[in-house]
Parts: structure tokens; C-alpha cells; sequence
């Protein structure tokens, strides 16, 4: 009988999981350094995270192209300033294929349970597709990768058709439906545009109003994409200047009145412009701080709300019976279809239930009290653990692509060290983790996110801390997380030979 091939990277020094932005990066780096000894599992079918789940109409990105994407890897054919979802994931797949990660995926690998193993001091993933073994494992899997339905009662009774923004269902046609949209965050005010057009009836379900500033995009002309092609530096100027001005509107997030006012004049005057109806004006007017929710991006949304197919209920959906939606404010509506872009779920990773550390302790019981590690990246029980976009890395004001940048930085380093020490293992003390742990959220207590008067993602509702954002300008996070100092690790410890 045949037998199959053995997997050659069943063992490894390092394990991915995760194969979007960040597993990705990593990926890219370590080949380039001439590394082959990693894996990355992911449990999809294709490379791409976020980028290849989020398929809704309209999707985009709401970041600067130039500045969303790799410093290593610049990409002088974007198509316009904000490019289309669709770019984004070909970019992220055409790096894998010609980087030559190919042979180092596994797909339909997802982690089912990672286990530190006390006695050789590795790491063993558990996936439906064996077993992996590890040196090193790198949690790479994002916090917008688990959708997030909202605690509705009757919503799974709901006759019509119903799905999340990113599992939208391109088999059910849509066109002269009653639509309902559940939230108006960054996919909302991307998707109701596109649904307007085509649907008999449109409702929009608002919590509460976003903040939102001109878009200000536009095409890249040929002459523009021919000048990136031939001059490499020409894309490096503008990704320089892109994130400078970005940065500095960090300073509205830490209530610079100047910065502040600045901020909120863009999206209140935005408003004014494209809203004349002193009614529908005040529904769509926030009632907290600017920069406290996500500052949104549109030049279409609020044209789309005063369609006269589109109706803005400005209360929450509160029940669901049949095919009826009921809103907070009482109001009935028969629908054929629920969208709901209610978000992920960000502050109680998913994945973390499936990380197990020293005495078999799950990472979800270390971070009951909210998520946290130290330089964003490392935790206390949990040895030769790297956390890429995870704890303390989010930001609402420049591209987490930086941040992700200055976190391989710091592995790589943390990897060099330990080829250079006999592997020892790498774990940072309570101490040490917590310490960092008081300081982002003394930051955290003089910005926006806390102050602003608003519940919001970025918020962990168990505890009120802003367990996922960075409360600093950008540039800040690579100068103080992107070096690697050994002496905050305990690395007495020596890696077990292998048999």
C-alpha cells in the first residue's frame, strides 16, 4: 500500500499560527535570513487573515495603502490611496508565492491546543493535521479574526437570511431585499453604500453615531505608479511622510485641546456639508469624544443614510421575532435579510483557551484580569512564547504594519540570541510583565479611550482597561519595544537535546 510522505516540518525550531500580516512577515524575514527550520499553520485554505475573510461590498481599507504594507516589500502598483480589499489580499498572497513561504505553509492546520512540555522544554501544537513540534511558537493570530455576534434575543430564530460582515453569503442575492445592518462602525459605513444601491428597503441599526472625517481618496495615475517603479525611494517618501502625519494626530487621542478641536471640526464640519436635514443631523452627531470610538473615513456614507430606500433607526436592535427586528426605541421592521457588522472578538481571545504554559495553565486564566505582555510580545509563564499584533499594539491613528515591523525586529533579535546561547529558553517574570503591564495603563488613563465618555473595542468591559491599545505615538512603540534586552528574560534555563 502507499504510505504518505513525512512531513518534514513536523518538527521545527519555530511555529506560526497564523498566516495573515503578521505570520506572513515573519515568514518573509526568517527565509531571507536563509532560516528554513519553521512552519506556519493556518486553519484556512489560503494565506491573507482578515484580508481574505472580509469579502463584503465595498470593503477597503481605511489606512494609506503605501503605509499598509510591508517596509520590506513596497508595492508600487496600488491602484489608489485606499486600496480595495481584493488588492490587499493578492498583495498579501503574491508576497507568500514569490517570498517561497509555500513549502513552509500548512493550511487546514488550525491550532486546536498548544502545550509547553516542562520536560524538553518545547512546544507541542495539536492540529487536524497532526501534531507540530516547536523550539519557539509565535501567536500570530490577530484579534479581528473571530467574528462577534451580537447578545440579541430571537436573533437565531430570525426566518430570514442572516450573516456576518465577514462571512458575507455572495450566493444570496440581495438585490430588491428588505436589508437590515446591525452596527456602524469601519465595515458598516463601508457596506451600507453598496447595499443602498440595490435594496428595495435598507435600515441601519445605530448604537451610537461615528465620528467621521472625508476620505480623501483617489487614483494613482500611471505617470505616478511608472515613477515608484523606476525609483524605489520615491514610495519610501511617501510611506515617511504618510506615517509622520498620521502619527501626529496621536496628540488628539492624548485631549490636546488644539489637536482635539482640530479633529473633531474635520468630522463635524464633514457632517454639516453632506447633511442638511437638522434631523437626521443630530441623530448622526456623536454624543462622546472624538477619537474615543474609531475615527471612521467615508465620503458616501452619510449621502447613502439620506437615500430615500434607507432608513437610519438610531437605537440598537433589541429583539428579533420571525422576520421582524425590533429596535430599542420600539420600532418594527419586516426584513429579508440581516447583516450584522458587529465586529470580532477582541479583548477575550479565542486563541488563548487553546495556549497552555507552565503547569498547564491556559493563557485565558492569566489574562482574566485582561490581556498584557511585556513589549506587547512576551508573557510570564508561558517560555518561548512570542505574541505578534496582540496585547497593547492597536492603534487608531497609524498602520499596526509598523507595529507588527517592530515586533519581528524584536524576535528576530530574541531568536539570534538564543542560537547564540545554546537555545536557553526565554520567559519574562510577573514582575517584569506587570510593571510594563502599569505603565501602558497609566498611559491609557490619560487618552481618549478612558476619558472620552464611550464604550468601545478597544476597552476590555471586564475591567474598563484598554488591554489592546498602544497609548502612544507610534514612533514610541519601535523605540521602546523593537530592542531586545536578555537581562528582562530568565534564560536560565537550558532547552532539552533533542533524542
Amino acid at each position: 500500500m502507499p504510505t504518505s510522505t513525512p512531513d518534514a516540518l513536523r518538527d521545527v525550531s519555530v511555529i506560526i499560527v497564523g498566516a495573515g500580516f503578521s505570520g506572513l512577515g515573519l515568514g518573509i524575514q526568517l527565509r531571507r535570513r536563509g532560516e528554513t527550520s519553521f512552519v506556519i499553520l493556518e486553519r484556512a485554505d489560503d494565506v491573507g487573515g482578515s484580508w481574505r475573510d472580509n469579502t463584503y461590498p465595498g470593503v477597503a481599507c481605511d489606512v494609506p495603502s503605501p503605509l499598509y504594507s510591508y517596509s520590506f516589500r513596497t508595492n508600487p502598483d496600488w491602484s489608489r490611496m485606499f486600496s480595495p480589499g481584493q488588492e490587499i489580499w493578492d498583495y498579501l498572497r503574491a508576497a507568500a508565492r514569490e517570498e517561497g513561504l509555500g513549502p513552509h505553509l500548512r493550511f487546514g492546520a488550525e491550532m486546536l491546543e498548544a502545550r509547553w512540555n516542562e520536560n524538553d522544554h518545547r512546544w507541542t501544537v495539536r492540529t487536524p493535521q497532526g501534531e507540530f513540534y516547536g523550539d519557539v511558537l509565535v501567536a500570530a493570530t490577530g484579534h479581528l479574526t473571530d467574528i462577534k455576534l451580537p447578545e440579541v434575543p430571537g436573533l437565531e430564530t430570525f426566518t430570514g437570511e442572516l450573516f456576518h460582515s465577514a462571512r458575507w453569503n455572495h450566493d444570496f442575492p440581495l438585490a430588491g431585499k428588505r436589508i437590515g445592518v446591525v452596527g456602524t462602525g469601519a465595515s458598516a459605513i463601508q457596506i451600507v453604500p453598496q447595499l443602498a444601491e440595490i435594496a428595495d428597503q435598507l435600515v441601519v441599526f445605530q448604537r451610537s453615531a461615528p465620528y467621521i472625517q472625508p476620505r480623501r481618496d483617489r487614483v494613482f495615475s500611471e505617470a505616478e505608479k511608472n515613477l515608484f517603479r523606476r525609483d524605489q525611494r520615491t514610495v519610501e517618501e511617501m510611506r515617511e511622510m504618510l506615517f509622520w502625519y498620521n502619527d501626529s494626530r496621536f496628540a488628539a487621542r492624548r485631549l490636546i485641546d488644539d489637536y482635539l478641536a482640530e479633529a473633531s471640526w474635520q468630522a463635524l464640519s464633514h457632517l454639516d456639508k453632506q447633511v442638511s436635514d437638522p434631523e437626521l443631523r443630530a441623530k448622526l452627531t456623536p454624543d462622546y469624544t472624538i477619537g474615543c470610538k474609531r475615527i471612521l473615513l467615508s465620503d458616501d456614507y452619510y449621502p447613502a443614510i439620506q437615500r430615500p430606500n434607507v432608513h437610519l433607526e438610531a437605537a440598537a436592535l433589541e429583539r428579533v421575532e420571525g422576520s421582524t427586528a425590533f429596535s430599542a426605541a420600539g420600532e418594527a421592521f419586516e426584513l429579508d435579510v440581516l447583516v450584522v457588522a458587529t465586529g470580532f472578538e477582541t479583548y477575550d481571545l479565542p486563541s488563548s483557551y487553546r495556549i497552555f504554559g507552565r503547569g498547564g495553565n491556559a493563557l485565558a486564566d492569566h489574562w482574566s484580569n485582561g490581556m498584557q505582555a511585556y513589549k506587547s510580545i512576551a508573557t510570564a509563564g508561558f517560555p518561548n512564547l512570542f505574541l505578534l499584533n496582540g496585547p497593547g499594539t492597536s492603534l487608531g491613528h497609524n498602520s499596526v504594519i509598523y507595529m507588527i515591523e517592530a515586533q519581528i525586529d524584536h524576535l528576530l533579535a530574541a531568536l539570534d540570541w538564543r542560537s547564540a546561547h545554546d537555545g536557553r529558553v526565554l520567559e519574562v517574570s510577573s514582575e517584569i510583565e506587570n510593571a510594563f503591564a502599569k505603565r501602558l495603563d497609566e498611559g491609557a488613563a490619560e487618552t481618549v479611550i478612558i476619558r472620552g465618555g464611550c464604550s468601545s473595542w478597544y476597552l476590555d468591559p471586564r475591567n474598563g482597561r484598554a488591554t489592546l491599545s498602544w497609548p502612544d505615538f507610534a514612533h514610541r512603540f519601535r523605540d521602546e519595544c523593537a530592542p531586545f534586552d536578555p537581562a528582562a528574560y530568565d534564560h536560565g534555563e537550558q532547552s532539552a537535546a533533542r533524542a
